[in-house]
This record gives C-alpha cells, structure tokens and sequence, in this order.
C-alpha cells in the first residue's frame, strides 16, 4: 500500500509503474468507468452456481471462488466466453453442459433488467447520473481534457449500448467519437486492435498509452503495447466505499497491471507522479 501524502486512499504501486509521459488514456467502460452493470458478477456466479453439479467436499466458499475466477478471469472478453468456459466446468464435473448461447441471453436478460431499472431513475430524476459513475471518475476525466490529452473508451460491451450509456451518464463530451464498443462477433473482436487503431488514430506509440481498467484483457493488452496500465479494482457493491475488490486485485495484478486503485480519487494524483517519478 502507499502512504505518500498526495494519495487519500489505497494506491498499490508496483516495481514496473515507471515515469513516463502520458499521450493518451484509454478506459474500459462497466466497472471502470460506469456504475450501471454493477452487481453483474453476483448475477453471473448466481445463474452458474444454479447449474454447477455438486462434488463431494464442495464448499459454499470453494464453489464461489472457482465461479470467481471464470466470471473475473474472464473479463473484458465478450461475454459467450464466459458461458463457453462454465459449460466446459460442467462438463468435466459430469454433468450435462448448457447451451451457452442460451444461458447468455438469460443473463443478459436479467442484468438488461437491473440496466433498465437505473437507467429508468436517471431518466426520471429519481437519481443522479453522476451517482453511476464510478467515483472520482469525472473528475480526472476533467484534468485530462483541460490537458488536452485524448481520452477514448474501450469496451466489449456492444458499442450501441456503450455510447447510449455514457450519453446517459453525461461522459460523451470527454470522449467525442473515441467510444468503442464490441460488435457482435465474438470471433472476429479484439481489444488490441481497436487499441492499435487508437493510437495511429491519435499519433501515439505504446509507451505514452495509459489505460485504465477492471478487465484483465485490456491491460494485458497495454503492456504488451508497452503502456503502463492501472488496474481499477471497483467495489461492485458500494460505488465509493474505497475497498479494493480482492478477486478483482488478484486477477488484475496477475494481467500485469502497474497498480491498483478502489476508484478515481486517487487518480490525478497518481497521474501527476507518474509523470514525474
């Protein structure tokens, strides 16, 4: 953990977060940026945990955490490889597999559900936009665009959700066109190559890339990129609580992340040390 003065919170800083200059950030968008889809691992583990056929010695905890690790391992890939790799669980427990397209299209009809519910809020008046986003994420968008430093989104998320989402949240103007989403075909989607589109787009090389994220594919990517990556271990349960989630931690730090933050508030400060450690 980090006791330097500048931080209020916990900054877990390893070895390789080096100084560098920073040309462009690049966000993942659910549990990075938006609150809207928080509780999906809950959803996710639930609708598994129903279908996992039990073995001798099976523990409530020990069940949990292997579901953990292919909803979290797993994520920021599209999600029919979640259902693949649970179906393949099943499997070699003896049961007989679910059709994973047909156990995507139930959780996605039951996290669209609780979509909708906040979104409807919003809408209404009922809450504030800002109340889902994760915290202290508008203001660090906020210095970066006052820098004049690009910022764009990333996600797997299909991309006409991601930008009526974040429309919704009030953060397209930090981003402008720079909001990418998946595009249906599992197959043929990868984040780095919206990443490699990213920086020829903006006239960047690897190393001033900053990303941002909750999923261990984007910052795998950034550092095969040669950009430093920040994992944002997001509480899915209290939006601001300043907890690192621990599976979330585990997962981003084994990817290679340079460190880990609960949130954002921490994060213009971290942005000002790594610019000049």
């Amino acid at each position: 953990m980090d006791s330097t003065a500048s931080f209020t919170g916990i900054v877990e800083r390893l070895p390789s977060l080096a100084r560098r200059e920073v040309g462009v950030v690049v966000f993942d968008f659910d549990g990075t940026l938006s609150w809207l889809r928080h509780g999906w691992p809950d959803i996710m583990v639930g609708l598994f945990d129903e279908r996992l056929p039990r073995r001798p010695g099976d523990t409530g905890d020990a069940v949990r955490d292997a579901l953990l690790d292919i909803v979290l391992g797993l994520n920021g890939n599209p999600t029919i490889r979640q259902m693949v790799r649970f179906a393949g669980l099943v499997r070699e427990r003896g049961g007989t597999p679910p059709d994973p397209h047909a156990l995507l299209k139930t959780y996605l009809d039951l996290l669209d559900a609780a979509i909708a519910r906040r979104i409807a809020r919003i809408r209404s008046g009922g809450a504030r936009a800002e109340d889902y986003v994760v915290h202290g994420a508008l203001p660090l968008l906020a210095k970066l665009r006052d820098e004049g430093i690009p910022c764009a989104i990333l996600s797997s998320t299909p991309e006409p959700r991601v930008r009526e989402e974040a429309e919704v949240l009030g953060l397209t103007p930090f981003f402008g066109p720079r909001i990418h989403g998946g595009t249906g075909d599992p197959a043929g989607f990868r984040k780095m190559d919206v990443f490699r589109r990213i920086l020829a787009e903006t006239g960047v090389d690897g190393a001033r890339l900053l990303s941002f994220g909750d999923g261990p594919v984007e910052l795998s990517d950034t550092k095969t990129l040669g950009g430093v990556a920040i994992a944002v271990c997001s509480d899915e349960h209290r939006n601001g609580s300043g907890v690192l989630d621990p599976f979330k931690r585990r997962q981003l730090l084994d990817a290679g992340a340079d460190a880990a933050i609960p949130d954002f508030r921490d994060a213009p400060a971290l942005l000002d040390h790594l610019r000049s450690a």
